[in-house]
């Protein structure tokens, strides 16, 4: 499998920019992806046939089977039992994470409507939540085929000591911020 662009691009261009950005003294302290997770919740009312339609969904999205997360214990509140279905999940690392950070940057995002960029909000450990209400913006989707909206959450987990790092490298490898002001340096 041949290098993805992204990742030719990090190893090329970004590393030399955040050694520059921030003097690192060795090259392994510049931060790198790590992985991206791919969350999309099910409500506790969704049947079977639903449940592998999102599934099949991401899977066309990820380029990778993804894995069905079943609730650990029962909430009345939410008519949630032990055992039930109620999250799809999977984790990318590795040529299928920046073949999927390119689609999503490069594709994805500029298909939302009115899309004028990403709130720079951090976890404080240097990793990055992005929430998508309709994955449909994804080519691979099939919009007349679909019956109604769900969205997903992409989590951006990054070997960054700070979230100005963190920051910096997804800025570098072309991540829409809205604003740079939003990172505590």
């Amino acid at each position: 499998m041949d290098e993805p662009e992204l990742q030719r691009h990090y190893r090329e261009d970004v590393r030399k920019k955040l050694c520059v950005t921030h003097c690192y003294a060795n090259a392994h302290e510049v931060p790198a992806l790590q992985k991206v997770v791919i969350n999309s919740a099910i409500g506790a009312d969704a049947d079977k046939s639903t449940i592998e339609e999102i599934a099949r969904d991401i899977a066309l999205i990820s380029c990778q089977k993804p894995v069905i997360i079943r609730a650990r214990k029962s909430i009345s509140n939410f008519k949630l039992r032990a055992g039930m279905p109620n999250g799809i999940k999977v984790t990318l690392r590795g040529h299928m994470m920046y073949f999927f950070v390119l689609k999503f940057i490069k594709i994805a995002l500029p298909a939302i409507r009115d899309f004028h960029g990403i709130s720079p909000h951090f976890d404080g450990n240097g990793n990055f939540t992005v929430g998508v209400r309709d994955y449909s913006i994804f080519p691979e989707i099939n919009v007349d085929r679909e019956k109604k909206v769900v969205g997903m959450d992409v989590t951006f987990r990054t070997t960054a000591k700070t979230d100005r790092e963190a920051f910096d490298l997804l800025e570098f490898l072309g991540m829409p911020f809205t604003k740079k002001r939003g990172v505590a340096a």
